[in-house]
């Protein structure tokens, strides 16, 4: 089976578009590339199915070479019949070629191996023939100075025959499937621990049982965090005379003296070998699902935070606010550079609001302020109604932004490298800032993980976790663009084709060499070739270029299609950017090439019409219940604004403007079956919601999106 094959079995697409794909991954291009700018060869496949792709064609590579180990393994073994060869290489099911090679694997020594030892194997193949009657007088004939006994060779036998069947392969397939439709997890509290585990709100767990392939993702990963900190003890079963009874079928075919050796032995491969292994394997199985559940809503939580609404370029104070410590207060220019910072005390304990009130409006009116971010942490309440009572001149907006993961920016070597004079209270408050401006931008600069948006992060498979990251991250990066002049070492490092080497370079070039003149001076820039300039070129942005289109997402390899464009017109280039009328008169076939077809001539045109648009709209004022301000004002039945701060797969949890978030339920999202939150809310959307039950002592909020 070629690649392309292995693909197709999981993707409905046709061999030229998975063979373009293969091709140009193969030549180092990116995903945000080929999806944009290489349409026409993959017959317009998008970022989603070039990934598949992608992973697919990994995991054909990683099959294919486990094959070779295998079959060099058993070779050497002199073991590798021309059957057993045919069976592994046309196999591409990785349990499969697992179970042919399980009885070559090299192990520690077994009863059965014991057993060879002994001389007992003649004795095991007679017994699983299933055509001897008289046992006794058989085994007999294999006493020895190892073998004192007839029950002794019988054993021996047994334990052979009980390797064996392990080693089936139908009897595994089998019993796998069996384990995957009807196996039982269960949870059973450690006793020593039981006090310790109820704090930690492990308590459901200390009696549970469901069935493990209807158990909700999140349930499993809380179940084996639970196991993993020493609460409880899973386990994973199945009805044990129903896994007897399909091994019975599959094993015996007659009814005699053999009969009742080859059931003792099934009963033991079956608790000691099989039960054991296929339960561990149905379990990891499990556990990977829920993984990919996890990390899939992780990943679409980052997009949805990574693309929320930017203000954009305005003159911004920025709150970090606090109680005893003050409220550490910065303002920025509209590039987000620090322009002044202080620490006002406006809040108890020193209650210091009136000489707080003059020093902001002191400070809005000399840095001309146009709107005040003020980070959701402790305080935040406090401090919108604080700044809300100050009668400024001219009224700046006021935003609650998330302070999710400001901490730990601000103490981060990039915050350090920043802002070398300033200490973490300084940098959280800039972050608080310029999240409010550019979010993406911002955010970039904190390890993923640590903006906490998902459900279990710590849980999963930390590989995968941070792949996917990391690849949301750069689709996000390459769908808006970047400015090539302002953009930090973070930011440039998720830009195709550019990685954290190159962006360092960049940022050194333009520090000796001043700002970018165009996209082409990006190939002065040290060790950034031709390939990494075809890969990057589109997704930078230079605001001032001699050449317009250097602002736009038009391809560099394309500007002579658009010139001729212009020229047949009769006009300029910089006359045919976003003017429709004339943009309505050409024609898309007429400019075809070998290298761009119909499909990106249409994305050129419609390029043009809106150059370096950005995707994200507009960021909105948002305000809470003023009546309410902690979790105390909270009455059932009231009807409250929210904004939805995090998403998981039994809900989502919505802001409320107090400490405490409350969840909406999956079945609460709205009337009907709701298969996917993320089909009915999105992170930062404003939500009415109604208060359903409010625990003050465990600190919980229920909400209902159902009016």
């Amino acid at each position: 089976m070629t690649a392309t094959g292995f693909i197709q079995k999981s993707l409905p697409l046709s061999d030229k578009n998975i063979i373009a794909t293969l091709k140009l991954l193969g030549e180092d291009c990116t995903i945000p590339f080929i999806s944009r700018y290489r349409k026409d060869a993959t017959g317009n496949l998008d970022e989603v199915q070039i990934e598949q792709i992608a992973k697919l064609n990994t995991q054909f590579e990683e099959i294919t070479k486990r094959k070779e180990t295998i079959l060099k393994s058993i070779e050497e073994q002199n073991a590798l019949s021309p059957e057993l060869k045919q069976r592994i290489e046309t196999s591409f099911d990785l349990q499969e070629l697992e179970d042919l090679y399980l009885p070559f694997k090299k192990r520690r020594k077994t009863k059965a191996d014991t057993a060879k030892e002994k001389g007992l194997e003649p004795l095991a193949r007679i017994i699983m023939s299933q055509k001897a009657n008289d046992l006794h007088f058989l085994a007999s004939k294999y006493l020895n100075d190892e073998v004192a006994s007839v029950e002794e060779a019988l054993q021996g036998a047994r334990d052979i025959m009980a390797e064996w069947i392990n080693e089936n392969g139908y009897v595994r397939k089998n019993l796998r499937r069996l384990f995957q439709r009807k196996a039982m997890i269960t949870a059973k509290v450690v006793k020593a621990k039981k006090d310790e585990a109820a704090a930690q709100k492990f308590s459901q767990y200390f009696e549970w049982e469901e069935s493990l392939n209807r158990i909700p993702s999140h349930r499993l990963l809380a179940m084996l965090r639970a196991e993993a900190e020493g609460f409880v003890k899973t386990k994973i079963e199945i009805d044990k005379d129903e896994a007897l009874d399909l091994i019975e079928n599959a094993i015996l075919k007659s009814n005699n003296e053999c009969t009742d050796q080859i059931a003792i032995a099934i009963t033991d491969s079956y608790k000691r070998l099989l039960e054991p292994a296929i339960s561990n394997e149905t379990l990891q199985e499990a556990k990977e699902k829920a993984d990919q559940k996890a990390i899939g809503i992780f990943s679409e939580n980052l997009r949805q935070l990574l693309l929320a609404p930017p203000l954009g370029e305005k003159r911004i104070l920025a709150i970090d606010p606090g109680y005893r410590s003050g409220c550490k207060v910065v303002c920025l220019d509209e590039k987000g550079d620090l322009l002044h910072n202080e620490t006002i005390y406006p809040h108890a304990p020193q209650n210091e609001s009136g000489m707080a009130m003059k020093k902001i409006r002191s400070m809005v009116n000399a840095y001309n302020i146009q709107a005040i971010s003020i980070g959701n942490g402790t305080a935040s309440r406090e401090t919108e109604f604080f700044i809300k009572k100050i009668a400024f001149d001219t009224p700046p907006q006021v935003f609650v932004v998330s302070e999710a993961g400001a901490s730990v920016y601000s103490a981060s070597k990039i915050a350090r490298d920043e802002f070398p004079s300033f200490d973490v209270t300084v940098r959280g408050a800039i972050s608080i800032g310029r999240r409010l401006s550019d979010p993406l931008a911002e955010l970039v600069k904190i390890d993923a993980k640590s903006i906490g948006v998902g459900q279990y992060q710590h849980d999963v498979d930390q590989t995968q976790l941070k792949n996917e990251l990391d690849a949301t991250v750069m689709k996000c990066v390459n769908s808006v663009g970047i400015n090539l002049n302002t953009a930090s070492k973070s930011l440039l490092s998720y830009v195709s084709g550019i990685g954290e080497k190159m962006a360092e370079n960049i940022v050194s070039y333009r520090a000796e060499n001043g700002a970018f003149e165009d996209r082409k001076q990006l190939k002065k820039v040290p060790r950034l070739g031709e390939k990494a300039f075809q890969q990057a070129a589109a997704f930078v942005r230079i605001a001032n270029s001699k050449n317009p289109l250097d602002n736009s997402a038009v391809h560099p390899e394309a500007y002579p299609v658009v010139e001729k464009m212009a020229k047949d017109l009769s006009i300029k280039t910089v006359d045919l950017i976003a003017n429709k009328e004339k943009i309505a008169l050409i024609s898309p076939e007429k400019y075809v090439t070998e290298t761009i077809g119909i499909l990106g001539i249409k994305d050129i045109l419609k390029e043009l019409e809106k150059p370096g648009l950005d995707p994200r709209k507009a960021a909105k004022v948002f305000e809470f219940d003023p009546t309410v301000k902690s979790i105390k004002d909270l009455k059932t039945g009231m009807i409250l604004p929210g904004i939805v701060n995090n998403i998981t797969a039994f809900g989502c949890f919505v802001d409320l403007g107090i400490k405490e978030s409350g969840l909406v339920h999956i079945s609460q999202l709205k009337d009907g079956f709701v298969s996917d939150v993320n089909e009915v809310v999105k992170l930062h959307q404003h939500v009415q919601v109604r208060i359903t039950e409010v625990d003050e002592g465990r600190k919980r909020v229920q909400l209902s999106m159902v009016l």
